[in-house]
């Protein structure tokens, strides 16, 4: 144990544990009072919220562009940023309180990462953050709105990495349709952290392999397709 941390957490973070310690500090101090976590968050910090973060580096190719959905508290973003400084992340969060949190974190902790105050689903978003290898996005929504809101912020190839519970594979199945229309492909289900945490980590992985439906009737200046362009 060190300061606190679990073994795995040295696993996870090797030479920048100190840096996860201090974030568990923060999360400890500020959390409950800035909305942030639950009180009963407290004694599981590091194996529910921050090792179970960090262990999706394992999906992550070496200077990927990441950006992080829905960030809240900055899982798993802030975890990701600590354990793989080659990533380019961004936080994407449309609470005003929690964007302040996030800046201060890191500011706190001397990280290179963006935030980013808006949703994925708005227009100027999308046009700011397009282009994302990796979308990541933990407890935010269904995949049904996962998949309409983060796949056209991928590139065609990039992957979203959603979080998901005991219940994924339903999940998937059910709204297998939705991620379609969004431009998905066939999703899969893949466990992160095995060997490491008690619980592993399990993620729904779905590439994008197509424009939105939406999108495929519209030209790149915004019009709607006509016949006539149609022969073409």
């Amino acid at each position: 144990m060190t300061g606190g941390a679990p073994e795995a957490a040295r696993v996870v973070f090797g030479a920048r544990l100190e840096l996860a310690e201090r974030f568990a500090d923060l999360l400890r101090e500020h959390g409950i009072e800035r909305g942030l976590i639950g009180p009963r968050e407290l004694d599981r910090l590091w194996e529910r919220h921050l090792l179970n973060s960090a262990v999706l580096a394992e999906l992550l190719p070496p200077n990927s562009r990441v950006l992080d959905v829905g960030s809240g508290a900055g899982l798993p973003g802030i975890p990701l940023a600590i354990a793989r400084p080659d990533l380019t992340l961004t936080l994407l969060e449309p609470m005003a309180r929690r964007v302040t949190w996030l800046q201060e974190v890191i500011t706190e902790l001397a990280l290179t990462v963006e935030v980013v105050r808006g949703r994925a689903e708005e227009g100027p978003v999308r046009e700011r953050l397009a282009g994302q290898d990796i979308v990541t996005a933990r407890a935010v929504a269904p995949m049904e709105r996962l998949a309409k809101w983060c796949l056209p912020l991928l590139r065609p190839g990039g992957r979203l990495l959603a979080m998901k519970g005991a219940s994924a594979a339903e999940e998937l199945e059910r709204d297998a349709a939705a991620i379609s229309a969004a431009g998905g492909g066939r999703g899969e289900v893949v466990s992160c952290g095995g060997g490491v945490l008690e619980v592993p980590t399990t993620v729904v992985v779905v590439k994008r392999v197509a424009a939105t439906r939406s999108a495929a009737g519209r030209r790149r200046d915004g019009g709607r397709r006509t016949r006539k362009d149609r022969g073409r």
